[in-house]
């Protein structure tokens, strides 16, 4: 069965009200492929999130940005699944590279948000990804295994998890993996070089990874979970990125602001023709 591709725009902490409503209504006109096609998800700003469901055309859905690790109460500045649910928000981005860095979540911690989001009723988009002192350490893997493994000691059920892999050096710097990164190699910063590989060190993240499910969860959950990239997508590269066979979608910051937004989503036809 293929896997449907996935562009999921993240707009982080941006916008006012007017602005918000001017995405809407560029999304709202622009002509992308069918929802068989391919499955959009934006994510505004907690306090837009209402404006956005309620106006955003139905082909489309929303996440949320985060949410807290269990039920609410004492906890000051918090949003928990439950509103979230109660919101009828269907989606929320957990672990991004963000988060981790600046508010210390540990592999654990996501694990644990990632886990009880599910048991509410939310689809969640978990972020993985490594800095580039790992990726010039030659750690990309191990970072990257870690950081899944720790949500596949929580979760038995992957239907509803896609899984973004952001390389920590290419969100919002204008440097992208280039395809061959996203799907093939890391000279150097990928995984370890293998002993006997004549110190090439070519290795594949993206299918290293469904690699990684296949041996570690099951075939199954390797052949159907997304897996998609994230980290200075754009128009102009999004196709190229798309028809590498183990790349499923996108996770898009600063350009799912912008009218390219809908070039990248229309990025989902190199996978279906």
């Amino acid at each position: 069965m293929a896997r449907k591709f996935f562009v999921g725009g993240n707009w982080k902490c941006n916008g006012t009200t007017g602005e918000v409503k001017k995405i809407v209504e560029t999304l709202n006109a622009g002509k992308v492929p069918s929802s068989d096609v391919v499955e959009v998800v934006v994510s505004p700003s907690y306090v837009y999130l209402p404006v956005v469901k309620s106006e955003l055309k139905p082909d489309f859905q929303v996440a949320a940005q985060n949410c807290w690790v269990k039920k609410g109460g004492a906890f000051t500045g918090e949003v928990s699944a439950e509103m979230l649910s109660d919101l009828s928000i269907p989606w929320v981005i957990l672990g991004h590279s963000e988060r981790r860095a600046l508010l210390n979540e540990s592999n654990e911690f996501v694990g644990d948000k990632v886990a009880y989001a599910l048991s509410k009723g939310l689809k969640v988009i978990a972020c993985v990804g490594e800095t580039l002192e790992q990726r010039e350490a030659g750690t990309t893997m191990d970072v990257v295994a870690a950081q899944t493994k720790a949500i596949a000691d929580r979760v038995s059920d992957w239907t509803n998890v896609v899984i973004a892999y952001e390389p920590v050096w290419a969100i919002g710097t204008g440097k992208v993996a280039s395809p061959e990164q996203a799907q093939e190699r890391l000279r150097m910063g990928g995984l370890r070089t293998r002993t006997g590989d004549g110190g090439r060190g070519k290795v594949m993240v993206h299918a290293e990874l469904r690699k990684w499910l296949e041996t570690n969860i099951s075939a199954e959950v390797a052949a159907t979970t997304r897996i998609i990239y994230g980290g200075s997508v754009s128009g102009a590269n999004c196709k190229e990125l798309a028809a590498k066979p183990d790349v499923d979608g996108f996770l898009v910051g600063g350009a799912s602001l912008k009218p390219e937004f809908i070039d990248i989503i229309n990025a989902a036809t190199v996978k279906s023709s």
